[in-house]
């Protein structure tokens, strides 16, 4: 391990909150974070200033460095001078690459501003705007650098006014997204602006930025910049500008410190109420109050076991303190502190509130779990709200039968470290699929496999759909196997707001019931179903319908995990049914608690409903993807014929001098293969970037075959079941 020499001043400051900053850089792929990054750690003395932008410190991983790209994030603490004082800056390098999007939403829980990164040429891409909408959920406050300056000068050759003019326009655009995204007084009071030093630009390959703060500071001019490139006196100009000092600047003057940004994000990201003992401590970022922090990454140490890193709310990290786990509900005691120092975890012996930092010896703790002191009464963190979800399946099967232990064991960890990974073992077909948010995504996640000493076979990928409705069921009764009770459901489609709603994670399975009632009001539906909903899973909804049933209370939970188990694999082709509103409409049941337990009340629950369901106008969707394309005008119709090649729409093309701005969406299922086809056609001068979009449905005449398809995969009869055979 590295000796770091500033790590006694770190653990002094740690202690300071004014003196603290929590931050992320975040940006779209291939901007310049991790060039960027580099500089900034440089400052500390971490890496030499010469190797700064080279060395690609916070990209340690093997697979990283190969593919040149940001995978994992990363995370660093640094020392800073700011007239004349001292500050901590925790540093979160975030990937680009829209299949790691998860990665930042996690990252953006543990911190409190945001360096975003546009590269100067490319302006605003479709990245750009996914990480800053994920910042404004997470109320995390952005201020802007534009990278790549010394393109504008060298490749494109423009004067300081054309320059001036092209960073108007991307502060034009990104304060455009602050205000689609962010409510009104939010979005006025977190626009960037050059005169208010809340924007800088410069280069982080030539290692110089400059601010208006910097410019008036150092008497410097855009015609400064010119000249020096003009005169190859670009080193001077580092010397006499240097990126990290205008960047760490900007991040001590215009980003909050944790006091400050605890005010204003705990009533937004946590369950608590803010008025209560730990609340106010929460608020105050306490180091002296109850411990209370939240779990943003896990990962399984060899040595160590399971290290949990996240932010610290209130109270401190210190080895031997008991903890609860909220939503494990289990307690557990601090093993080691740590913090990191990029590859490197560095044990120190306590970690106060305000900081992001490492604890040993939680085994039970996953992404999104609350630590609280034991013995403290308080709520959890609001979930963590993905851009997208896995929409890519890989089967994988181990070479040799004798690695299977290791493969299940293997991707079970994978899935521990990444929720975004989703792995399911169907020991009827014994298939071992794994599910992620792309191509690319997939491909780290084989590779990881592989990096464990196995051996595996993996299938080309393939597109995990969703079952949906379009029409309502009459009530449809479900007999348990003794024939003792009968359960009567309906279903029908969920109104799209309320969809929208469970996309956004304003409705929840574990939401407090007054709470959930008062949105499902505010989104139309009447008192009675919104105080009676029994269970919410993925963007479906149970409600009970019913009045006076004897006997029904003992019985909810069993009809409950029934529901959850019915639309996690629907009737058509067992994947997730989304946008169902599934409701109990009657009940007949025996009066001995003997003849209704759970394996009376779930087959005839799940039955009923996998019936309601292919009455009600069942049908496919598929993951669309959006994708922006920037080309030369002259590949506009090679671009076009791409994309409706691949079954995709064009919704319009907007022009920007020599450039053709095409905005269209491609299903996932005609994505694979998508940048060779786009290099071909535009002989590589295309720029492009992709989001997860929604779900819609495939064309009719290509659901048959998509059901037979993946019946035939996972191992079931070619056809679904009709109605009467799942009731009789």
């Amino acid at each position: 391990m590295r000796r770091y020499k500033h790590l006694k001043e770190i653990q002094k400051l740690m202690w300071e909150h004014d003196h603290i900053r929590n931050i992320g850089i975040i940006a779209h792929i291939d901007h310049g974070k991790t060039t960027l990054t580099d500089s900034l750690v440089a400052d500390s003395g971490i890496i030499s200033e010469e190797h700064a932008g080279e060395q690609l410190f916070t990209d340690f991983m093997e697979e990283e460095q190969e593919r040149g790209i940001t995978i994992q994030t990363a995370a660093v603490s640094l020392a800073h001078k700011y007239e004349g004082d001292e500050y901590m800056i925790n540093l979160l390098d975030t990937p680009g690459h829209v299949d790691f999007s998860g990665d930042v939403t996690r990252a953006l829980r543990a911190i409190d501003g945001a360096v975003v990164v546009v590269d100067a040429v490319e302006g605003v891409m479709v990245q750009t705007e996914t990480v800053l909408r994920q910042a404004i959920r997470e109320h995390v406050q952005p201020v802007l650098y534009i990278n790549k300056v010394d393109r504008l000068i060298q490749e494109l050759k423009l004067t300081p006014q054309d320059m001036q003019e092209k960073f108007i326009k991307i502060i034009t655009e990104f304060n455009k997204l602050m205000n689609k995204y962010a409510p009104d007084e939010l979005a006025e009071r977190w626009k960037v602006s050059v005169e208010g030093g809340s924007v800088a630009f410069g280069s982080a390959t030539e290692k110089w930025a400059l601010s208006a703060t910097q410019m008036e500071k150092k008497n410097i001019t855009f015609e400064d910049i010119l000249k020096a490139h003009e005169n190859d006196k670009v080193e001077e100009l580092a010397e006499k500008s240097p990126l990290d000092e205008v960047i760490l600047d900007m991040v001590v003057h215009h980003l909050p410190h944790p006091d400050e940004a605890q005010v204003e994000r705990i009533p937004e990201i946590w369950r608590g109420d803010p008025e209560t003992e730990l609340g106010k401590n929460m608020i105050k970022s306490n180091p002296d109050g109850p411990l209370c922090m939240i779990v943003t990454d896990v990962q399984v140490d060899e040595q160590a076991g399971v290290v949990s890193t996240g932010r610290i709310f209130s109270g401190t990290l210190e080895v031997g303190k008991e903890v609860h786990l909220v939503s494990a509900n289990k307690d557990g005691r601090i093993q080691q502190v740590g913090i990191y120092m990029g590859p490197d975890r560095v044990t120190v012996e306590k970690a106060p509130a305000g900081n992001i930092a490492a604890v040993i010896g939680m085994e039970d703790a996953v992404v999104g779990e609350t630590l609280l002191e034991k013995n403290i009464e308080g709520k959890g963190f609001e979930d963590l709200q993905y851009v997208s979800e896995p929409v890519v399946t890989v089967a994988v099967e181990p070479k040799h039968y004798k690695d299977l232990p290791q493969l299940i064991s293997e991707m079970r960890r994978i899935s521990r470290e990444d929720p975004n990974v989703v792995v399911d073992i169907d020991e009827e077909t014994g298939e071992y699929l794994i599910s992620g948010m792309g191509e690319l995504h997939l491909q780290i996640v084989q590779h990881n496999l592989e990096d464990s000493g196995l051996e595996i076979e993996t299938s080309e990928p393939l597109v995990v759909y969703r079952e949906s409705i379009k029409g309502k069921s009459q009530p449809i009764e479900g007999k348990s196997p003794n024939r003792h009770n009968r359960l009567k459901f309906a279903v029908e489609p969920l109104e799209p707001e309320v969809v929208d709603a469970l996309d956004k994670g304003e409705i929840f399975d574990k939401q407090d019931r007054k709470e959930r009632a008062r949105k499902l009001r505010d989104l139309g539906w009447e008192t009675r179903p919104a105080k009676n909903v029994l269970a919410v899973e993925g963007q479906n909804i149970f409600v009970d319908t019913t009045k006076g049933i004897q006997y029904l209370r003992e019985i909810e939970d069993y009809m409950a995990d029934a529901f959850r188990n019915a639309v996690d694999e629907g009737p058509l082709m067992n994947e997730p049914v989304r946008g169902a509103k599934i409701m109990l409409t009657d009940a007949k049941l025996h009066e001995d608690a003997i003849h209704r337990g759970p394996a009376q009340i779930m087959p005839a629950t799940r039955k009923a409903m996998h019936a309601t369901l292919l009455v009600a106008e069942p049908t496919v969707l598929e993951p669309l993807l959006k994708v922006e394309i920037r080309t030369p005008q002259e590949f506009m119709g090679n671009v076009t014929q791409v994309i409706q090649g691949r079954r995709g729409q064009v919704k319009s093309i907007e022009s920007e001098e020599e450039l053709a701005i095409v905005d269209s969406s491609i299903p996932v299922a005609e994505s694979f293969g998508l940048s060779a086809d786009m290099r071909s056609a535009t002989e590589g001068r295309a720029l492009w970037g992709s989001e997860f979009e929604k779900f819609d449905e495939v064309p009719q005449s290509l659901q048959g075959e998509a059901i037979k398809e993946t019946r035939k995969r996972k191992g079931l009869k070619p056809k679904p079941p009709q109605p009467q055979d799942l009731v009789e």
